[in-house]
């Protein structure tokens, strides 16, 4: 995918059913050129959401996190504090050709990168459950990756765990893989011996990882 100006949003915590709102009409906006492509750094309160074509059984049978189901790709997973959300509204149209989910992987792996941390990205086996997203290379999950693309415009994007209740996970089927481990970047960091990267730090490095500004 072609490089592009492409702006950096910093919002704070905003309910994930508002945000989606506002991506929506970032997305038209965008598909009418009143926008550049963006880049929207946010948190959510916490939320398990899913794709229409998660199977019911990958879902919680009981929980008091609200279940959202979402148009994007991707299966079941859980957006809340601790977690960074990363929405992309980009016209790949203007971009020219390539795959932007890897583009994406490959922009996250270097942010980790420059905070000290290293990750990689999986190849999903045939007919496998796809393995998108960032992986340490113990092949546990910090970063996962759904996006949605409708008119050359793309919408959602990624969520990158800092610092979250990863206890959360373990009440649904996360990422359509029953035996991924979620992690952190504080638990990657604690690994390695040295202290967690702040928020406004991981935001910053996600941004130039991406050449947003």
């Amino acid at each position: 995918m072609s490089e592009g100006e492409l702006e950096w949003v910093d919002l704070g915590e905003v309910p994930y059913l508002e945000a989606v709102a506002q991506m929506e009409t970032w997305v038209r906006e965008r598909r009418e050129g009143l926008i550049a492509d963006r880049l929207v750094l946010l948190t959510h309160p916490a939320v398990i959401t899913y794709g229409v074509r998660t199977p019911r059984h990958e879902l919680p049978l009981q929980t008091e996190i609200p279940l959202v189901e979402v148009n994007r790709g991707g299966q079941a997973t859980y957006h809340g504090p601790g977690q960074l959300m990363g929405y992309l509204v980009v016209d790949l149209r203007q971009r020219g050709p390539g795959d932007i989910v890897r583009w994406l992987e490959q922009g996250l792996i270097s942010a980790l990168d420059s905070l000290g941390l290293r990750a990689v990205r999986r190849d999903t086996p045939a007919k496998a459950q796809s393995l998108v997203g960032v992986w340490t290379l113990e092949h546990k999950k910090v970063a996962s990756i759904g996006m949605r693309i409708r008119g050359g415009v793309t919408s959602h994007g990624f969520a990158l765990n800092i610092a979250p209740d990863l206890t959360a996970f373990s009440a649904f089927t996360a990422c359509g893989l029953p035996d991924v481990t979620m992690t952190s970047i504080a638990e990657m960091a604690t690994a390695m011996g040295m202290p967690t990267p702040s928020e406004e730090a991981v935001r910053a490095a996600v941004a130039a990882a991406l050449g947003a500004v």
